[in-house]
């Protein structure tokens, strides 16, 4: 049995709802335009609801009846409920007993496109000052570090120092190793056809040392670590730790993100002469597994290919790569704000952040070290 209603004039200013069936979610329901309709068709100064004849109802009545309440409110019409079921009464004054909030209705209207854009600019404008007054607050607690006047716990920056260097070896080791094994394949597939399969090696550790190395190194540390940094730094300001620290006067930068970029800083050129010993040994595995190349011939092609140049170069790309994945992780978790899921967000998009600032300055070091000859 469907949702039913009928109306009924007692007097001349008196409408009466009458109600009957089944008012449920899951079956069709009359509109309550029908009764706004009515109202306006003749003047109307009472609205009575008549719902004897109701068998079964949830909120879909509910549903019903807030729209011609709501539509007798706008008019200035009185409403009778005593007619409704009690458990309809007793739901429509708890939800009355609390004002709705305002803006609780969303404006589903979408904004013009220049009013989209200038939101969005503005938005990027907000996080771009954002960023700046953190590395600001950054350059100041690393000049109180340098002048020892940092407040920051020591056996942090260690434990740190730990988790971003040696718990870090297995899955550096074994991209690495895969990358030299890849290297060394694709040159073996070119360099046979000229006969030239010695200069795998060369291929190989000066690719390792000068560019994979160290690129390969930082993506790996910005998905393990600085999502890790984002999501430390995202729960504390969660809980209000980072806002703790504020009320007692220490800074939350010198104190939680100073330690963990000196930790990067630190790790990652070591990481990535770990990646670049291990990748040139699993190219020279594949070298030799594929070309015969002997393993002294191999050793002594590297040496002979790799200069104090190449070396240094990758080592400096590192430690940059190092200082631009801790800020990403650390400045994305301090922007946390609202639920837990701000946490997940924060770590997505510290890792995002994190790739792009390494493949950007990697290509700036291209760009650099071919103007300048090196």
């Amino acid at each position: 049995m469907g949702s039913e209603f009928s109306f009924d004039r007692p007097d001349d200013e008196t409408l009466e709802v009458r109600l009957a069936g089944d008012w449920l979610l899951a079956t069709a329901r009359p509109s309550a335009q029908d009764v706004t309709r009515e109202i306006e068709a003749r003047p109307t100064k009472l609205v009575r609801f008549q719902a004897q004849d109701v068998a079964a109802w949830d909120s879909g009545i509910l549903t019903f009846v807030s729209a011609v309440l709501a539509a007798c409110s706008a008019r200035s019409i009185q409403v009778d409920r005593a007619g409704l079921p009690r458990g309809v009464q007793r739901l429509l004054a708890l939800a009355e007993a609390v004002p709705e909030k305002q803006g609780a209705h969303r404006d589903e209207r979408r904004p013009p496109w220049l009013a989209r854009v200038g939101a969005q600019a503005i938005t990027e404008e907000e996080g771009v000052v954002e960023l700046l007054d953190f590395l600001g607050s950054l350059t100041f607690a690393l000049g109180n570090f340098v002048t020892r006047r940092a407040r920051y716990q020591v056996r942090d920056l260690l434990l740190l120092i730990q988790e971003c260097g040696a718990q870090a070896l297995p899955i550096v080791a074994l991209i690495a190793s895969l990358v030299g094994l890849i290297l060394a394949f694709v040159g073996a597939v070119q360099l046979r056809r000229f006969g030239a399969e010695i200069y795998v090696a060369d291929l190989v550790g000066l690719g390792m040392v000068r560019e994979m190395g160290a690129l390969m190194t930082g993506i790996i540390m910005a998905g393990r670590t600085g999502a890790a940094f984002a999501a430390q730094l995202g729960t504390m300001r969660i809980n209000e730790e980072v806002d703790a620290l504020v009320t007692l006067g220490i800074s939350p930068v010198e104190y939680l993100v100073l330690p963990r970029v000196l930790a990067l800083c630190l790790m990652l050129p070591l990481l990535c002469v770990f990646a670049d010993l291990i990748g040139i040994a699993g190219g020279g595995l594949a070298g030799m597994a594929m070309l015969d190349i002997q393993p002294t011939e191999y050793v002594h092609r590297t040496i002979d290919s790799i200069s104090s140049t190449d070396f240094f170069v990758g080592v400096a790309k590192s430690a940059v790569f190092g200082v631009l994945v801790a800020i990403a992780g650390c400045w994305r978790g301090m922007q946390t704000s609202g639920s837990a899921s701000a946490v997940g967000d924060a770590a997505t998009a510290a890792v995002v952040t994190g790739i792009v600032a390494i493949v950007s300055a990697d290509g700036v070091f291209a760009v650099l070290t071919s103007a300048l000859g090196i």
